[in-house]
């Protein structure tokens, strides 16, 4: 029970997706930093006002308080969204399917070695050929 846990645990693809995984929320940290730094000041820039772009609806009365539409912060998260899998693709799909096509041509396909069958009638053929004919 131990040695197939042990087992699973050792195989290649359960590592690589735990390494993924810290690896991923990592650059996760660093995007988001990136985002705040640069990207939401750009999207206030143009928004223009303190909330980072938004649509301001008055409400019906007095009583109830104006509903804030925050636009601003769903594009900033869409452009990190979109900066977060680019950089996923271009530095680690794209040289990872580059080095997967390398590898798959410089291995050379293993020479089939016959069937015992093929052996037993090339056997046969060679024996038919050495008779003498009649």
């Amino acid at each position: 029970m131990l040695a197939g846990f042990r087992d699973f645990i050792m195989r290649g693809n359960v590592v690589d997706l735990a390494v993924g995984v810290v690896i991923g929320a990592a650059f996760n940290n660093v995007v988001s930093a990136f985002t705040k730094a640069f990207l939401d000041p750009l999207v206030r820039l143009v928004g223009g006002g303190e909330v980072a772009g938004s649509i301001v609806l008055r409400a019906a009365s007095a009583t109830q308080d104006a509903i804030v539409l925050d636009y601003g912060s769903f594009l900033t998260s869409l452009i990190n969204f979109l900066l977060t899998a680019a950089v996923l693709y271009f530095f680690v799909v794209q040289p990872m399917n580059v080095v997967n096509e390398r590898l798959k041509r410089s291995e050379k396909p293993a020479v089939a070695e016959p069937s015992n069958e093929e052996k037993l009638l090339a056997e046969i053929r060679d024996a038919l050929r050495q008779q003498p004919r009649s």
